[in-house]
Order: C-alpha cells, then structure tokens, then sequence
C-alpha cells in the first residue's frame, strides 16, 4: 500500500488568486493507475483542487476519449446514472463515520452530486452545482465549485477515480487504488472501497486555521 501511494503525484504549491480574500493554496493530483494498480497507458489526468467562493474548486484536466457518447441531458445539469459514461469522480471522505461527498464530471458538460452516509448509501443525489468543461481536440478541461455544505464534517480522507470506454475497453483508474498483493480472483472496481481512501484535509488548501461551515445536509448523520 505504501509503495503505491508512494507513486502518486501530490503536491501543494502557491498560486494567484482572483479574489484577494481566498487563501493561495492548491492541492494538485495525478491519476497514474488503474483501480487495480497498473500504470495508465494515457496522460495521466490531473485534478486541483484550490480556495473558491463558498466552496472548493475542482479542475480536471483529462484525455478525451469520447466514448461512451454524450449523455442524453443538458449540459450544466445533474444527469442520473452518469457513473456508465466519461467521467471523473472524487470522494471527500470523514473516515470515523463513513459519511462522504461523491462528485462526478462529465466532458460533454453534466455532473451528478451524492451525499452517502454508509457505504454506497446514498440519501441525496442530483444536487445542483457549478460546473463548466470544454473539450479541445483530444483533450478536455473542466471547472466545477463544491459548495461547502456539500461536505461532511470532519473530512480526512479522499479519493480520485476515472472511468472512459465501452464493453471490454471499459477502464477504472483510480488515485489510490487496490494494492495489487491484495486483490483477489474474480474481484471487480469498488470506488466505494473506502479504506483505501488517502489522507486529505481540506485545511491543507484553505489554512490551517480555517474551520469548515456547518451544514444542515449533514445534521442527524452519524
């Protein structure tokens, strides 16, 4: 486990901001294997995740595959079951009780927001959020802001994943994936394995003094 973690790029460095207000930090990741430990045959995709207003900047710099084809919704708007098409997902993770923020991006434009409390138990989905993706050529680029009563309390663990292809060129990568000594035969793609999940604090992007807001969402959760 620590030999793969040891291989994914994190890093956290100093940028301009727009707003004078906002911290200047960012937390800056890469996508470097499959959800089953080997190394991706692509550029890798990079998510940043920095200071926004009321929120979390997520912005995704990815291939374009392009396969699956668009979903059948508007851009701009949650679309159910988005998880079977091109996308990109993050989990923000309190690890003591479980409750997590699931964030999926689309590059042809939709995303699908859940908040689980229990593993892969989901209690709200399609919530609205801001996000923008522009596809150039074989690339694409998207921004999305998570507003912070999104959140659960208490985050301390996160996870990347991506997912592009149809039929037997589907692909699961995932930022901290399964170990490869401990997979087992037959087993399939789990993002909600949580206990692979690596360190994360928000604090680290917006300062170490920074306190999250509380949220109603989360009130009456474990």
């Amino acid at each position: 486990m620590g030999l793969v973690r040891g291989l994914q790029f994190v890093t956290v460095i100093c940028v301009t901001l727009s707003c004078d207000s906002l911290p200047n930090m960012q937390a800056e990741f890469e996508i470097l294997h499959t959800w089953d430990s080997i190394p991706v045959n692509h550029d890798p995709i990079r998510i940043i995740f920095s200071p926004g207003a009321e929120g979390l900047k997520m912005k995704t710099f990815a291939p374009f595959f392009n396969d699956p084809q668009a979903p059948a919704g508007p851009p701009g708007q949650p679309f159910p079951g988005l998880w079977d098409y091109e996308v990109v997902e993050s989990f923000f993770l309190d690890s003591t009780t479980d409750n997590y923020l699931e964030v999926e991006i689309c590059p042809h434009g939709q995303h699908l927001v859940l908040l689980l409390s229990g593993v892969g138990q989901a209690f709200q989905q399609q919530l609205p959020m801001v996000f923008n993706s522009t596809v150039t050529g074989d690339t694409w680029m998207g921004e999305a802001l998570l507003p912070w009563i999104y959140f659960p309390p208490n985050v301390n663990k996160m996870n990347s994943y991506a997912i592009h292809g149809s039929g037997v060129k589907r692909t699961y990568e995932a930022l901290y994936p399964i170990p490869s000594d401990e997979l087992v035969e037959g087993q399939k793609p789990n993002f909600h394995a949580l206990k692979y999940f690596g360190d994360f604090r928000l604090q680290s992007i917006m300062g170490h003094g920074w306190e999250q807001p509380e949220s109603e969402l989360w009130k009456g959760k474990p």
